[in-house]
């Protein structure tokens, strides 16, 4: 429901062409420079057509809004890329309104969906607000393949360190590939193009649910534009350079609302994906970039010691969630992790007075003998599939005692690819992606016996 503010700057600009929403909360710090991307991007790539921008904030304390309405006006671009725009740039910064109590990027996206519809735009790219690799051209990879190609939705594709984005690595990637057909390197990356049409699907779909409503919105978002008939497109956007998150510290509420709406959706999607088998690629627009995303610090020995951990405090969730081969094997790997972090610790003297924490490489190569296999992983995720439709009362349960074992993998995967280079790395991610779609008849079995 939008407030009587946001009303107004609607019947303001009356109509927009174009428009990128850019979501945030405590991004004083980055902000600035994604607002000027944007512009620049929409004053040279699409001088012709009625331009907005629109910062949906949390009620930020540190500033944002006002970094964004302080921003260097519209024409400070157009005088550095001597463009001429035949329509002047707005820029709108607001406080969206929570959905049903509940406020995240996805009730942010929610303001943005609205008024884009309410403006009639043909293309809405939306943006991450703490980036540093964003450039103006960004803006014409989103939004070209929809106002020149016909296409709907514009996932990103990046260059990311081979660290990071390990949510999509591990879960949203192979999910989404095995379950639809379609090779989305990135269904969560944040920074996506959609069409007019695709906005109202959006706003038709219902199904805001909290975890939509907060990181949830991405793979609701792309999986939808799938479902829906929609026609997809990537968009090599070269590295993503942003907040660094190690999976440890800082993902564990990102992966609760992020599994347990692609799970919520694969059991809403069932007719869907039952019948599909193998996948193929999607068609990606730019020019590759030889670009090394900056390293990520992973700690490895927290990844193991929480899945140890979590044999003992969370044994009878696995038993309910898994099944009794795929509960063995993970109660296995627990032990194991549990003896690769005794080496690590013992190894490289972690509890020694006044020590600090080893690097990365240091931990994972002590741990090397640790590995979590693609094949067991991806029966963890079929299962919890069955077990979120057998017992819907139960899926936060569930889904909170998939996160240490989810700490597993990210570790054996660090160990894995310690010695490798990113673009090396990627060759482990797309094994395990075939593996997903090799299992897939387990799941399909599974399912249909009920």
């Amino acid at each position: 429901m939008l407030t009587p503010a946001i009303r107004e700057e609607i019947a303001r600009l009356e109509r927009a062409d174009i428009m990128v929403g850019i979501p945030s909360f405590k991004n004083a710090a980055t902000i600035g420079y994604v607002v000027r991307a944007a512009q620049a991007g929409l004053v040279q790539y699409f001088p012709d057509l009625r331009p907005v921008v629109v910062n949906s904030d949390a009620g930020s304390p540190d500033g944002t809004q006002r970094v964004v309405i302080d921003t260097e006006p519209p024409d400070y671009v157009e005088r550095i890329l001597l463009v001429r725009p035949r329509n002047k740039l707005a820029r709108v910064s607001l406080t969206y309104p929570e959905i049903d109590g509940v406020g995240g990027k996805g009730a942010a996206l929610r303001t943005i969906f609205e008024i884009a519809a309410a403006l009639e735009v043909e293309a809405l790219v939306v943006v991450d607000s703490d980036l540093r690799s964003i450039a103006p051209e960004w803006i014409e990879l989103l939004a070209g393949p929809i106002l020149k190609g016909g296409y709907d939705f514009t996932a990103p594709l990046y260059a990311r360190h081979k660290h990071d984005g390990t949510i999509t690595n591990s879960v949203t990637y192979p999910l989404t590939r095995a379950l639809y057909g379609l090779r989305i390197r990135q269904p969560i990356g944040g920074d996506f193009g959609v069409s007019g049409d695709l906005v109202r699907h959006y706003l038709d779909a219902g199904h805001w649910t909290p975890e939509v409503s907060r990181f949830g919105i991405d793979i609701w978002m792309t999986t939808l534009a799938v479902t829906g008939g929609f026609a997809v497109c990537q968009a090599r956007l070269g590295a993503k350079i942003h907040d660094p998150k190690d999976p440890g510290a800082d993902l564990g509420p990102m992966f609760r609302q992020v599994v347990t709406t692609i799970l919520r959706l694969a059991i809403a999607n069932a007719e869907r994906w039952s019948s599909t088998t193998g996948s193929h690629d999607v068609p990606a627009y730019g020019f590759e970039r030889v670009i090394d995303p900056p390293p990520l610090d992973v700690n490895v020995l927290r990844l193991l010691s929480e899945f140890q951990a979590a044999a003992l405090t969370m044994g009878a969730t696995w038993a309910k969630m898994l099944s009794a081969d795929t509960n063995a094997a993970v109660l296995g790997l627990a032990t194991e992790a549990g003896a690769a972090a005794d080496h690590v610790r013992s190894t490289l003297d972690t509890d020694a007075p006044g020590s600090e924490r080893p690097a990365t490489a240091q931990m994972s190569a002590a741990a090397a003998a640790f590995a979590f296999p693609d094949a067991v992983w991806a029966r963890v995720i079929y299962d919890l599939i069955i077990a979120a439709r057998d017992h819907p009362a139960d899926l936060d349960a569930f889904v909170a005692a998939l996160v240490p074992v989810y700490f597993g993998r990210v570790a054996s995967a660090v160990i894995e690819n310690r010695d490798l280079s990113t673009e090396r790395a990627e060759d482990s991610v797309e094994r395990q992606a075939r593996e997903f779609e090799r299992l897939k008849p387990y799941l399909v079995n599974r399912w249909t016996r009920g």
